[in-house]
């Protein structure tokens, strides 16, 4: 046995001896689940277990990231391996929080409990001898763009500068030691042939929200005094959905809007109706000019009303580009734990993660792990099986990292030899600002 496959094993063997602790860690956090940007509960769970595997965590990066750092005391490239602390809003989960709805339908549990799995495992190792740069593991914040009213308020109150976790700890110079990142998502065993997989790339998007005012009167005895603010807002929804023949095919755009308010009584014409979409693409081009499309689709239903709406658009995620480097040792690594069988190259995805951000500055790899069963994002999600959802990513990403920085660390050296970023940081908190923008199109003067 090689020195590097010796430490794989010794990795793996202290990660099936904490087994218990890590599933346990899982479920909790499934129990208690928590929304972007207030995860308190998660992050301290995180940070007493770095602690207690003799990693000294930095914690309340972004408001609740928490990042440890194993350092071998020898030159080499820096390896961040990530898990997400938030949950989403899924209010009829059966293990959903009673007051805020959020609930772990898309596996940010199992991230959190892979990834720490990953430290005590490497912790307990004692590989600072035996390998040559640096470990980071990073607990993010807020990777579901959830709650877009709430995290635009936290930005008005200048307590962040982004609306998601990852663009945030750029922002803040939390990535700037990091040379690449890896990170496993939890897939459903009802959706992905084999145990594994990783899509070349992933939808970017930008956020709107639209704010229709009208003018209230009485709906039945004179709605003609009225303007319909919610028929508008329906005139929009059509209106879009009219430009999807527009949208290529190679783009894969999606465009997704939902109503969050619709009127507030029934007997009194809609004065007031608010919208909410995301925008995605393939590309930040294909992103751009759909957008430009809804903005257009927007205010021509405003002029034909006579009402006035308010349109706000923030940066989202980009595109991710998933490193062939990265993804060609997850391959070699996940071969090995599940057999010749397990791997799947997966088409382009139409979801978006903040991980995308990250991909056009550095080697990011962003795989997908099967350990659930149910409808990603949907009420029957959950972790069917803990040995595939919880421990078998802690043993990938701790085994990938060991790969990496073995010896001279020279895979981790050829990664990013390979690697050309598609922008710098500046580009790029240039460009995501840049999207912040508010309309206000008030239709009655623009006929």
């Amino acid at each position: 046995m090689s020195d590097t496959d010796s430490m794989k094993q010794t990795v793996c063997d202290a990660i099936d001896a904490e087994a218990d602790q890590i599933v346990g860690l899982g479920e909790a956090i499934m129990d208690e689940p928590e929304l972007g940007f207030k995860e308190t509960k998660t992050a301290a769970r995180v940070e007493d277990l770095f602690q207690s595997a003799g990693l000294q965590a930095d914690s309340g990066l972004a408001l609740t990231g928490v990042r440890a750092v194993l350092d071998s005391g020898r030159p080499g490239p820096t390896v961040a391996l990530m898990g997400e602390l938030d949950a989403l809003i899924v209010p009829d989960h059966p293990r959903c929080d009673a007051q805020t709805g959020a609930a772990h339908a898309c596996g940010h549990n199992a991230q959190i409990a892979g990834m720490v799995g990953a430290a005590i495992g490497v912790a307990a190792a004692d590989l600072k001898d035996r390998i040559s740069g640096r470990i980071v593991f990073f607990a993010v914040p807020a990777e579901e763009y959830v709650e877009i009213d709430y995290r635009l308020g936290l930005v008005r109150e200048g307590r962040t500068s982004f609306l998601g976790g990852k663009p945030e700890l750029v922002k803040l110079g939390a990535f700037d030691d990091i040379d690449m990142a890896i990170m496993i998502h939890t897939g459903s065993a009802d959706s992905l042939e084999g145990a594994v997989g990783v899509s070349g790339s992933s939808n970017g998007f930008l956020a709107k929200t639209a704010r229709f005012v009208g003018k209230a009167a009485h709906a039945g005895v004179a709605p003609e005094q009225g303007i319909n603010a919610l028929n508008a807002a329906t005139l929009a929804l059509n209106a879009i959905n009219a430009q999807r023949e527009t949208f290529r095919d190679q783009d894969c755009v999606r465009v997704h809007p939902i109503l969050t308010k619709a009127g507030d009584i029934v007997n009194i014409v809609p004065a007031e109706v608010r919208m909410e979409t995301y925008v995605r693409a393939r590309t930040s081009e294909a992103m751009l000019d759909a957008a430009a499309k809804v903005d257009r689709s927007l205010k021509a239903a405003a002029i034909a009303f006579g009402c006035t709406v308010e349109v706000e658009t923030v940066p989202g995620y980009l595109p991710l580009a998933n490193d062939e480097g990265l993804a060609e040792v997850f391959r070699e690594t996940t071969t090995a734990l599940f057999g010749d069988d397990a791997y799947r190259e997966l088409p382009h995805s139409g979801g978006s993660t903040d991980a995308g951000d990250l991909s056009q500055l550095m080697p990011v790899l962003h795989p997908v792990m099967t350990g659930a069963r149910g409808i990603v994002h949907g009420k029957d999600w959950h972790i069917a099986d803990t040995d595939d959802g919880y421990l078998a990513p802690a043993k990938t990403m701790a085994m990938m990292a060991v790969e990496l920085l073995s010896g001279n660390a020279h895979k981790a050296k050829r990664v990013m030899d390979a690697f050309e970023p598609a922008m710098t940081k500046t580009d790029y908190l240039r460009q995501q600002q840049e999207i912040f923008r508010t309309d206000v199109h008030d239709g009655a003067s623009l006929v």
